[in-house]
């Protein structure tokens, strides 16, 4: 395949992920990193695509994240790129993959940015849908809030991005709102 289509990574990722929590977090990921392409000024639809198949071994294999990624994906016909770009999110956690492109960067970052927008976003009224990024950070300093998502972790991506954590979460939180639907978090 010359390139991973989101079509494409959706039915791959099918095959090994059925926990409906795991398709969630493949799609708030996956808004995330089209987000991240718009900033770059990136392929868009591979950079969801990617987002879409990070997790792809996780659910079968919650123990060796992502040993059971890059043979299958390349067997598959992923481009290389991309697998790299998945392995490298697992970098200092389960692998020694350094993320090193934008892309790879990005996933890395905001793989686990994610669970704490999504966690803010289901506590309001209206979701997503009309949230700003002043109570978004409220939320990130308050360690307890979404405690198992590994703050200091994005803030090693937001460094190795150039970025500040608060440029980051914005261009997130606009790729989330942009899917609020689909993600389920457009409120009560």
């Amino acid at each position: 395949m010359e390139k991973l289509t989101l079509e494409e990574a959706k039915k791959i990722n099918a095959t090994m992920v059925t926990e409906e929590h795991l398709i969630l977090h493949a799609a708030n990921v996956s808004a995330a990193m089209g987000a991240m392409a718009d900033h770059f000024g990136e392929d868009k639809e591979e950079w969801e695509a990617v987002g879409w198949l990070h997790d792809f071994d996780y659910e079968k294999y919650p123990e060796e994240h992502l040993a059971h990624t890059e043979e299958p994906l390349r067997e598959l016909g992923v481009p290389e790129a991309d697998i790299r770009a998945i392995l490298a999110h697992g970098y200092g956690l389960c692998n020694d993959v350094k993320p090193e492109t934008n892309m790879e960067k990005s996933l890395f970052t905001v793989d686990e940015l994610t669970g704490i927008v999504q966690a803010a976003a289901r506590m309001r009224p209206n979701g997503i849908t009309d949230m700003e990024l002043k109570s978004f950070m409220k939320k990130w300093k308050d360690k307890r809030f979404a405690a198992k998502c590994d703050r200091p972790l994005i803030l090693q991506g937001c460094e190795m991005l150039g970025m500040d954590i608060r440029d980051v979460a914005a261009i997130v939180i606009q790729g989330m709102k942009d899917h609020a639907e689909e993600l389920q978090l457009t409120g009560k």
